[in-house]
């Protein structure tokens, strides 16, 4: 059966250090974080996770605004390896709300809240709603007496039942997993050792390559070489070889 590897990647400029440095972990290689070559690739070394989640505070609401005129809703993307634990998609959703929306008109569903304005992402397929598994919209109504929230994805309103919102999470960081097909501004992508469990090659190079103008790691350099160096592919278990052999 011929078979066709891509790559080349597409998303960003030919000179870029995101290229580079994709190509360098796809390799299995260290990736260059000396003295930025480009503007459009930076690595900030920070061990402990409350400097790690303060610096991410720090880059996405006062620092990369200022110095790449981005909007932080809408160009910059926390991306995570882990849901868990200080530097975990959870809290740091959380701590991001916190600061960019502390808007009081809200509606809470176990343990999150969710805001007008909020940043959210759909986790499964509705096709009946025609919204898919990783679409990020903003939320732009909620009414108390209809018990609905109307969330804006790209320009379409799409209502969903308070008993709906578990097909919802608050999307200020995603995990890398999640990010898999989509494109970013500007991506921040922590990386500690404590993330071990998640620290492999194929997710360090899906975090990179998920930026289109600027990728931002914060974290330790040994959690990046255990990342490099841990080249795990999962086994998918498709019967193809049957179908093909039988086709």
């Amino acid at each position: 059966v011929p078979v066709i590897e891509l790559k080349k990647i597409y998303r960003q400029e030919g000179e870029s250090l995101i290229i580079y440095n994709a190509h360098k972990v796809r390799d299995g290689q260290f990736p260059y974080i000396g003295k930025p070559k480009n503007n459009d690739f930076f690595f900030i070394e920070k061990n402990e996770p409350e400097e790690v989640v303060d610096l991410i505070l720090n880059l996405l609401t006062q620092r990369i605004p200022k110095s790449f005129n981005y909007n932080p809703l809408y160009d910059v993307q926390v991306i995570v390896p882990t849901n868990k634990g200080i530097v975990g998609v959870n809290n740091l959703n959380s701590r991001i709300q916190d600061i960019l929306n502390f808007n009081s008109q809200k509606v809470l569903r176990g343990s999150v809240q969710y805001r007008l304005n909020d940043k959210v992402m759909q986790l499964k397929n509705n096709y009946e709603k025609d919204v898919y598994n990783g679409d990020i919209g903003f939320i732009n109504g909620i009414d108390m007496e209809m018990e609905e929230i109307t969330v804006n994805f790209d320009g379409r309103n799409v209502d969903y039942s308070f008993f709906e919102l578990d097909e919802l999470s608050l999307s200020y960081a995603i995990s890398i997993h999640k990010s898999q097909g989509s494109e970013f501004k500007c991506v921040i992508i922590p990386l500690l050792t404590s993330h071990y469990m998640l620290l492999q090659r194929n997710l360090l190079y899906t975090a990179i390559t998920r930026a289109k103008e600027l990728a931002v790691i914060v974290g330790s350099k040994k959690a990046i070489g255990m990342a490099v160096n841990r080249n795990i592919v999962e086994k998918r278990y498709t019967s193809l070889k049957g179908l093909l052999r039988n086709f």
